[in-house]
């Protein structure tokens, strides 16, 4: 290897790795690293707010304004096929009380509304389309309920209890349950008082693999906004102690960076609309984000180590509109021209740690089960190098985050051919994926040093693109 590889490395503080050396044992369960592979899926708002044109029904609305002439779950399981998503997760119910399921529970419900006489059930068609299409299904639970006479009380708690026994036990697999944290006043004027640890053990009881969202999960952390962007540095560990989801949750800035050496693995969920609102309003349909604006929220979450859950609601009719498609679509063609083509695929590599240079080609096979250890206690890079100058301006990162996520920060040379360093890059967390963006230069090689570390650091791939300039993070 010649000299770039050779160039000055920063030395690992070993004082801070003995001290962090705990948060290392911080680990995701086979729940959470199944959920961190999705990467991206669909969020479907939809209920009496569809056809009241509003975003926070009021609790009142007659039952009979829900129908869905022309429902086709199918439909929408074949958009999020061809945007290149995971799954579909649906608001069962949310703030209004009002069930898309008819649950025993209720007198809100689509039993009670016109849609296919009383008969119909849209959790049941959509997860059934989601097994015909090979996507997860996950379900929204809003605990705030504005309709039912309990809510304020303690019966109220069995009432949720049982309506989390009926979605498990009639729908499942259910992927992942969102809990919104939203506590406000019900029809007598009361607010509840969650039962947050009888509804943590329920779930755990009745679907263990089930990762649970909320502001502090248990399984999965809200990201601390709605605009679909997770923070530079994003570690996926967070200490909950004393918190409660909605109004005792911690910072919106501890929810978006996560802690460094938090106890528990909650990793962020980047949840955004691919409208101004979360319901469907007519008003919005030129306004739906571009294929361009939907691929820099990818950039800005699963490129810094989250998931991207993006909302796309359905209309009056029960279908995902043409302008919501085509953005979709022109989302999943961007992601896939510009990441089709790694650069430095199956490139020369090597590993160079206490002045010994060994060939490291597990980081640029294009195989994510494989990887190549960092050993934490010396000063150590990785290097990838082809023949010939190319243009880049990106740079893709992948953490092995089955034992931990222990990179807390670490440098990139970028060198051409005359083994001129051409740019230098400076980051803290990668996480599963971490996706860097630059103006395009010309380089031959990137040599990588993990400048900290909670332990040791196993990089799985290394992968060099470039991307349309116009998609380069803003």
């Amino acid at each position: 290897m010649n000299k770039k590889i050779t160039s000055q490395f920063s030395l690992v503080i070993i004082l801070a790795l003995l001290f962090s050396f705990a948060s290392a044992q911080v680990k995701p369960s086979p729940a959470q690293l199944a959920w961190h592979e999705m990467e991206f899926y669909l969020f479907a708002h939809f209920g009496p707010n569809t056809f009241t044109d509003l975003e926070w029904g009021h609790g009142d609305e007659k039952e009979e304004v829900f129908n869905p002439a022309k429902l086709d779950c199918n439909q929408w399981c074949r958009v999020a096929k061809a945007a290149g998503a995971k799954g579909i997760i649906i608001t069962a119910k949310h703030h209004d009380g009002f069930c898309l399921w008819p649950s025993k529970f209720s007198k809100h419900t689509v039993r009670e509304s016109k849609w296919k006489n009383g008969k119909g059930d849209v959790l049941k068609e959509l997860s059934v389309a989601c097994k015909k299409y090979g996507l997860k299904f996950g379900v929204y639970i809003s605990p705030w309920d504005r309709n039912h006479p309990d809510y304020g009380t303690e019966k109220y708690n069995d009432v949720f209890v049982g309506m989390m026994k009926e979605l498990f036990t009639n729908y499942g697999p259910i992927t992942e349950l969102w809990w919104d944290g939203a506590n406000g006043e019900g029809p007598n004027g009361k607010k509840q008082v969650y039962d947050w640890k009888r509804f943590k053990e329920t779930v755990r009881t009745l679907s263990p693999k089930t990762v649970v969202f909320s502001d502090i999960g248990p399984g999965i952390r809200w990201v601390g906004n709605e605009n679909g962007v997770a923070g530079i540095t994003n570690w996926n560990t967070l200490t909950i102690d004393g918190f409660e989801p909605g109004a005792k949750a911690p910072s919106t800035d501890t929810l978006n960076a996560g802690n460094a050496y938090g106890k528990y693995w909650i990793p962020a969920e980047c949840d955004v609309s691919i409208r101004p609102g979360w319901f469907y309003h007519k008003a919005e349909d030129d306004k739906v984000k571009t294929p361009e604006q939907l691929f820099q929220l990818y950039e800005k979450s699963v490129g810094r180590g989250a998931n991207l859950l993006l909302n796309v609601p359905p209309d009056g009719n029960g279908l995902i509109t043409a302008f919501d498609s085509v953005a979709l679509v022109g989302f999943k063609k961007l992601r896939d021209e510009n990441f089709g083509t790694n650069i430095f695929k199956h490139a020369d590599t090597y590993h160079l740690f206490g002045g010994i240079l060994k060939k490291a080609p597990a980081v640029s096979d294009g195989n994510l089960q494989t990887g190549e250890k960092f050993t934490a206690v010396e000063r150590e890079s990785v290097g990838v190098e082809i023949k010939a100058d190319k243009k880049v301006n990106c740079v893709v990162l992948y953490e092995d985050i089955k034992g931990g996520q222990n990179c807390s920060s670490f440098k990139l040379l970028l060198f051409n051919k005359m083994d001129e360093l051409v740019k230098e890059i400076h980051g803290t967390t990668i996480g599963r994926k971490r996706i860097l963006t630059f103006p395009a230069v010309d380089i031959n090689s990137i040599e990588l040093t993990i400048e900290g570390e909670h332990g040791a650091t196993i990089i799985k791939e290394i992968e060099g693109y470039l991307i349309n300039e116009n998609l380069v993070e803003k």
